[in-house]
């Protein structure tokens, strides 16, 4: 059996009570500076996995229920406390689906969602994991239930991936009557229980935040603490890398759902994580707390102590110069020209932090946090975001191949989320370095959908691993001085 201690500490209000700038405690990551990579390079592409959406007339169509027009425009500036512009449209499919309901019967679980299954009840709950992987129930509210009724779902909140479900077990929650024998009490708890699984796709950074952290922040904070894990395909090393988010959402030791051969006996039972249809999203409307990305955020900055809540002003205080972190890659999708980049950055009057994202979290949250505009070619590196200072700046640089598909639905709505100003800026085929691979005639350039319309594998070797970029400083330079401009406007609240 593997168990986790936890810090009993106090859980905190969503703030940080302390706004100074503690840019001038955290020195430079320069571009010769040796780092450790947060494994950012195991992208979508070399994970081998099926696309995040299916392609189809120009447009993206995800496999969880929506759809983002493509936005043409190069640089897009969007207002962090809106959802979205009149240049973007989101539509939502969300057909129910709810064949577990029945009239005048309250419903166990909510099938409804195209991400994630959820399963709610209260009684007398005995939770079997080694071998069983079994929940019973017993209520009298359940007499006149079908005797048996059970649910079978996989507690990880990307069902619709077949890919990353074939990682992850089965739990089944079954309604009682009573309980026999052989389920007899090991253990008796005084809080709830929350079951769910971190396998799938997570040691991925992107999907470590979009599949599990942000959907068990959703999903337990209201708890303030008092309620107990129980995870499934749990991995040691990941549940230390984020041990600060488990200690702020729950004071009591993690346990290993698929060793532990004890009866666990509660009142209460949730089986599966709460969560937005969209990827690293979360939709207040349909969160029964009416939690955002700002509180995530605003949580994330608590967790890891992080004193900045807001970006510095330019010319505000004498002396003192915006920080932009250019986060850069090993393998795939590089800066190529990085120390001219760095230039432009200085001519414009910021301090440039250049960077490959860091393995030891609390240590490059404190970098990320001291920066006020934070710029990467699309990648998971970008989901460092949520560190930052509410209203900073994120610049996402767009590879080549109509890829504003999943820069959107990754980083463009997230942001806005996270009330950050965001930029995007679509790179041309001459600052591609598919250029010096394929001919001008190819396909490539001429008609990059017919290649995402060859699947997955020939989209992701092409656009996403093959790709690196070469940034044409001088049309990036508005952007930059977008930013800028931004920063100036700054009004907070």
């Amino acid at each position: 059996m593997l168990r986790f201690s936890v810090v009993n500490s106090q859980l905190p209000p969503i703030t940080n009570g302390n706004t100074s700038d503690m840019a001038s405690d955290v020195h430079p990551v320069t571009e010769d500076s040796s780092v450790r990579s947060q494994g950012l390079e195991t992208e979508e592409a070399e994970l081998g996995r099926s696309p995040a959406c299916e392609l189809k007339d120009g447009q993206c169509e995800t496999g969880h229920g929506w759809m983002v027009v493509k936005n043409s425009s190069t640089v897009v500036d969007q207002d962090p406390t809106s959802v979205m512009t009149s240049s973007e449209e989101l539509v939502f499919n969300e057909e129910e689906r709810r064949d577990d309901v029945k009239p005048g019967r309250k419903p166990i679980c909510d099938l409804s969602n195209t991400k994630s299954d959820i399963c709610e009840a209260d009684g007398d709950v005995r939770i079997i994991g080694k071998d069983t992987r079994m929940i019973y129930v017993a209520n009298s509210e359940f007499i006149n239930r079908d005797t048996g009724e059970s649910w079978t779902i996989k507690p990880y909140a990307r069902k619709w991936d077949k890919g990353s479900g074939a990682k992850v077990r089965e739990v089944t929650m079954k309604l009682v009557k009573s309980h026999g024998e052989d389920k007899h009490c090991d253990v008796n708890h005084s809080v709830p229980a929350l079951v769910f699984a971190i396998g799938g796709w997570t040691g991925n950074f992107f999907h470590d935040f979009a599949d599990v952290l942000v959907p068990l922040f959703e999903t337990s904070y209201h708890f303030e603490g008092e309620v107990q894990f129980l995870i499934a395909n749990i991995k040691p090393l990941w549940i230390k890398k984020y041990h600060k988010y488990f200690e702020k959402l729950s004071r009591y030791e993690i346990i290993d759902y698929d060793n532990d051969d004890r009866v666990h006996c509660f009142k209460q039972v949730t089986l599966g994580l709460r969560c937005d249809q969209g990827d690293f999203t979360i939709n207040p409307s349909k969160d029964p707390y009416g939690y955002t990305m700002a509180d995530f955020a605003k949580f994330t900055r608590s967790a890891y102590s992080l004193k900045r809540d807001h970006p510095v002003r330019p010319g505000e205080q004498a002396g003192k110069k915006p920080r932009i972190l250019i986060v850069t890659r090993k393998a795939t999708r590089k800066f190529m020209n990085v120390k001219e980049i760095v230039r432009m950055t200085k001519k414009l009057g910021f301090n440039a932090v250049v960077t490959e994202a860091d393995a030891n979290i609390t240590r490059f949250s404190q970098v990320v946090n001291s920066c006020d505009v934070m710029m990467g070619v699309h990648g998971s590196g970008l989901t460092n975001i949520v560190f930052l200072p509410t209203h900073s700046v994120v610049i996402q640089v767009v590879p080549w191949g109509n890829l504003d598909w999943i820069a959107g639905n990754y980083f463009r709505d997230p942001s806005r989320q996270m009330k950050l100003h965001y930029l995007e800026y679509s790179i041309n085929e001459e600052e591609s370095t598919l250029s010096e691979l394929y001919p001008r005639d190819h396909a490539v350039f001429k008609d990059p959908m017919s290649l995402h319309h060859q699947g997955w594998d020939t989209f992701s070797r092409i656009f996403l691993v093959e790709q690196n970029v070469k940034l044409d400083v001088r049309k990036f330079r508005p952007v930059l001085e977008h930013a800028l401009q931004l920063l100036r406007e700054q009004q907070y609240t």
